[in-house]
């Protein structure tokens, strides 16, 4: 399978659920984006990585970063590569001066490691298919009849009752606000009706 080249393009809090965020990751030079919750401690590892901040002391993933170093191990690459029941799972793909090894790893792991090394992230199409959100080009933003500040409070009830064209309008709205986690939602309501 051809592997899609993707880059972190957004952290962000969930309003409405307390202790998630949502790691963005978007297509180089697409328009998918595929959003994944973590929690709070996995987005602050992302995010310290992200400002460039030097704690006093080594965070985990710094930790792992200086013994790898230490042992001449580097990681190339990371691959979300599958996907079940809603949960991301990923390799990290190391090489050392004899071996090349892949590594099972949580994506929140895998992405805080990524950004420290600076690797590339990559994923599969059926995965970007299955879990990914489509943006729409600048051009053709839709307005929606639903004002966003509702759609905090809109239940996963209320979204089962919404038609597939109000969900897909919602769906544009909230990512323009970058609420990924309502996004989320949204997203798996509407692949639960394909």
């Amino acid at each position: 399978m051809k592997k899609i080249e993707l880059e972190i393009v957004a952290l962000s809090h969930s309003i409405t659920q307390t202790h998630s965020y949502a790691v963005v990751l978007g297509e180089v030079n697409g328009l998918r984006r595929l959003p994944i919750v973590i929690g709070g401690f996995e987005a602050q590892a992302i995010a310290v990585a992200l400002e460039r901040m030097q704690p006093s002391r080594p965070l985990t993933h710094d930790l792992m970063k200086n013994f790898m170093n230490a042992f001449n191990v580097e990681l190339m690459e990371i691959v979300i590569n599958d996907l079940q029941e809603g949960i991301f799972y990923s390799k990290l793909i190391c090489i050392s001066e004899h071996d090349t090894v892949e590594i099972d790893s949580r994506t929140s792991d895998a992405l805080a490691l990524a950004v420290r090394f600076g690797c590339p992230i990559y994923t599969y199409d059926n995965i970007l298919e299955s879990a990914g959100i489509l943006m729409e080009d600048n051009n053709k933003k839709k307005s929606s009849d639903i004002p966003v500040e509702e759609v905090s409070e809109t239940s996963r009830e209320e979204l089962s009752k919404m038609s597939l064209e109000e969900l897909n309008t919602l769906l544009n709205d909230v990512l323009e606000q970058e609420d990924y986690i309502k996004a989320i939602a949204i997203r798996d309501e509407i692949n639960k009706r394909k």
